[in-house]
């Protein structure tokens, strides 16, 4: 199994994971355009994929999706909640699931599960091909013990580190939106993110990326410093998607 990120931040979210053949992009952020300039990027086409695969609502991670969809006949996979918040957005192809359903889309086999954040009703997943397992977590508040249950003895995880607290304190946003980014159903912070990675068996860990970080309430070196002490690895080891190029593919063996 491998994965490519084609962009995490605040002004749009795109994951790829393929195995075998089996492509299935998480989330589509971006205009239809700028998906498929960065899918370019990493040597696929719309065509290519399997199916679109929805974390939750909110526009940058649903970006253009429906409209995907729609010109590449592909189907999308959402929750109730997440398909009822945009029942207007003209898929042509649903499959609905809920939160904490396994399912299967061709080779990969996908387990969602519930996360605390300010949408109808967000999840995240966790792939497997039957060798390896991905986590993907971001968008969410905090780390519930159901999250931390989850994401135990993955081999890959995408972690959101969204925010310092003491920038996102002292920056330019409003205070509701600072108590919205900052509360339990918001973002999740850099020191959340090491308080997990530390707490969390990581022996099977080859992979670990950092994401969606906040441009305006972040910087790269909070982020990565977060990761190393949470890995407890050198900073220079820490891996970051950025909004604008993502990260190439990396595979798990």
């Amino acid at each position: 199994m491998r994965f490519a990120s084609l962009g995490s931040g605040s002004s749009g979210n795109a994951l790829l994971v393929q195995a075998g053949r089996t492509r299935i992009l998480v989330d589509c952020g971006f205009s239809i355009q700028q998906t498929t300039l960065r899918l370019a990027r990493l040597g696929v086409t719309p065509a290519d994929l399997d199916a679109v695969l929805i974390t939750h609502e909110h526009a940058d991670h649903i970006g253009s999706s429906a409209a995907l969809c729609r010109r590449h006949r592909l189907p999308a996979y959402l929750t109730p909640g997440t398909y009822l918040a945009a029942r207007d957005s003209g898929y042509p192809r649903v499959q609905e699931f809920h939160a904490g359903d396994r399912f299967a889309i061709k080779d990969l086999e996908i387990q969602s599960f519930t996360v605390p954040h300010d949408a109808r009703e967000p999840c995240q997943f966790v792939f497997t091909d039957g060798a390896s397992r991905l986590a993907l977590l971001t968008d969410l508040g905090h780390v519930s013990p159901h999250v931390r249950h989850q994401i135990d003895r993955v081999d890959g995880l995408l972690i959101e580190c969204n925010h310092d607290p003491a920038l996102l304190a002292a920056g330019p946003y409003p205070p509701a939106l600072k108590r919205r980014v900052g509360g339990p159903y918001g973002h999740l912070a850099n020191d959340a993110a090491e308080d997990l990675l530390q707490a969390m068996d990581r022996q099977r860990l080859q992979h670990v990326i950092g994401m969606h970080l906040s441009e305006t309430n972040n910087r790269p070196e909070f982020a990565r410093r977060a990761l190393a002490a949470g890995l407890g690895c050198a900073i220079d080891d820490t891996e970051l998607a950025t909004q604008a190029h993502g990260i190439d593919w990396r595979e798990l063996r």
